[in-house]
């Protein structure tokens, strides 16, 4: 078997059917297609049998995408590994590139270009920015702010072993922290040119949007999870120290006003990492350095919520 579509079902009845078709549509004869219904109350996984006979329907009990992405893994047979999310759709021709990228490469991971499509409550479609970056420190970048959908990626089968496959105990951001776990396990990726995925962003709020708190502390766990890593794995560089101080630094700020067991917990890892740390790229670092770092956190929420209240009386000024 050359390719295994691994997808993870949730009451995704409104999409599965397009999120197939963009997997037929690829054309590739030696592929299988996984569809792990994750405990859905929908009748969606029910009603896209018929229509699609090449796909191998697995149902479990609601337990998360992890566990339906490392279930659905554990059955397949593929060379290679495609994820998708049930929601999302592969770009005509992308299995096909990435495949011979990886084949002509050797490298163990493929990734391009990605293209949100917003679907309003009445349907209407409206074309989003292609998000198109290259990898430069693969650690590094898909630690801080490098972030591909599962769908714009193809993996080895080797370096999906290697990982141990997602994490479940990061219910908010495993599929960052599994790309990430390719790159820490020394996975080569490689550029693919073009569009090789959509992402569609509808009226149903992403996980991390509906709790923002519970997404900052997944943050702080995989934050303390790789900066352990790295101690282990070569030690903490100044590439590393950068990303760890950037990480901690946007958890502090994030987490200020709302979480403040989170937010010392972050405060206490940036002073581990660098004792005393004042942020270099911001316009208050003079108050970083007077006031101390909670209290210019203090004065920047103050900021920030001034710019907030003044933006809405002026906008209610021109209405």
């Amino acid at each position: 078997m050359k390719i295994s579509v691994i997808i993870p079902y949730f009451n995704a009845a409104k999409w599965i059917r397009e999120t197939l078709a963009s997997v037929a549509e690829q054309a590739i004869q030696d592929m299988e297609v996984i569809v792990v219904d994750d405990g859905s109350t929908d009748e969606g996984a029910k009603n896209f049998e018929q229509d699609f006979p090449f796909v191998q329907l697995v149902r479990t009990g609601n337990q998360g995408p992890s566990l339906a992405r490392n279930l659905g893994f554990s059955l397949s047979k593929g060379e290679f590994i495609q994820f998708l999310d049930a929601d999302d759709l592969l770009a005509p021709g992308k299995l096909k590139l990435q495949l011979e990228t990886l084949e002509s490469t050797g490298a163990e991971v493929a990734y391009g270009a990605w293209q949100k499509i917003f679907i309003g409550n009445d349907g209407n479609r409206i074309m989003g920015k292609v998000e198109d970056r290259k990898l430069v420190d693969s650690e590094a970048d898909l630690f801080t702010d490098f972030w591909c959908p599962p769908a714009a990626y193809l993996f080895r089968r080797g370096i999906v072993e290697k990982t141990g496959g997602f994490r479940e105990s990061l219910a908010i951001i495993q599929d960052a922290r599994f790309a990430l776990d390719c790159a820490l396990q020394g996975a080569r990726f490689v550029y693919c040119q073009g569009i090789m995925a959509y992402y569609r962003v509808h009226s149903s709020l992403s996980v991390s949007q509906k709790d923002p708190v519970a997404f900052y502390q997944d943050c702080l766990r995989n934050a303390n999870e790789v900066q352990l890593w790295w101690l282990d794995h070569g030690g903490i560089n100044q590439e590393r120290k950068k990303a760890l101080l950037r990480v901690y630094n946007s958890i502090c700020r994030a987490s200020f006003e709302n979480d403040s067991a989170t937010f010392e917990a972050a405060y206490k890892a940036l002073n581990l990492v660098d004792p005393g740390h004042i942020p270099e790229k911001t316009r208050m670092r003079l108050v970083y350095k007077i006031f101390g770092y909670r209290n210019a956190e203090l004065v920047s929420l103050w900021y920030r919520r001034s710019r907030a209240f003044f933006s809405l009386i002026n906008g209610r000024k021109k209405a």
